[in-house]
């Protein structure tokens, strides 16, 4: 299998605090990942690395072979949910996704429009992104991370804040983009959603990334 994402010794301290340390990782294409760890184990660190937005202090990230921070700054055709996206908080989510479509234009203002109503947004909705609930600025999340049909798709808690319906959206949406081949990697609070998504699954425990064994469970998650 061709390898994707590749980390080699990865480090990243901040001030003096540790977050991971010494990751090592290889992700093939189409494969799914996920992510567990308690708040501020390193998740969302982990995925800033990978998508570039970060860079370690130590050790190297490889994206399709090639070097993240020196044959390139950020990874292309990547999809993006990490925290809370920076949007225009004036314009409308349909506004916001148009003027970021517009920097690769690879796609037409249909297939935002699409985009939009596949997670469960109206894209003739004025409202002001400044003004969207928790929820809606997580389905814009959602919408922007893979309206560019992006081959890799990194998603740290797309579900939080999501309603019922929206949360089964959500996961048939990732399910999707699994069928197309995609690549995936996926945090959530909810072991079960790691368990159905995923075809492999990691923890970080102590600043290091371990594969999520059955003893792991016992011993940290107490399944």
């Amino acid at each position: 299998m061709e390898t994707v994402i590749e980390l080699v010794n990865v480090s990243k301290k901040f001030k003096n605090r540790t977050i991971l340390q010494d990751i090592n990782l290889k992700i093939s294409k189409g494969q799914s990942i996920g992510i567990i760890g308690p708040n501020g184990s390193g998740k969302s660190v982990l995925f800033k690395l990978i998508a570039g937005f970060i860079k370690p202090d130590s050790g190297d990230v490889y994206i399709r072979g090639q070097k993240l921070g020196k044959d390139f700054d950020f990874p292309n055709d990547t999809g993006v949910l990490i925290n809370n996206p920076g949007y225009i908080g004036l314009y409308s989510g349909l506004k916001n996704l148009k003027f970021l479509a517009e920097i690769n234009n690879k796609i037409d203002e249909n297939k935002v429009k699409d985009t939009l109503k596949l997670v469960g947004l109206d894209p003739d909705d004025k409202t002001r992104v400044s003004a969207y609930s928790l929820g809606m600025k997580k389905k814009l999340g959602i919408a922007q991370a893979i309206m560019e049909d992006q081959n890799i798709v990194i998603l740290d808690e797309p579900f939080n804040a999501l309603d019922i319906k929206s949360y089964k959206d959500a996961k048939n949406i990732i399910k999707q983009q699994k069928e197309k081949g995609h690549t995936i990697l996926l945090t959530s609070h909810n072991q079960a959603d790691i368990e159905e998504l995923c075809d492999e699954k990691y923890i970080i425990i102590d600043n290091k990334l371990e594969r999520l064994t059955k003893e792991i469970k016992e011993a940290y998650l107490q399944i």
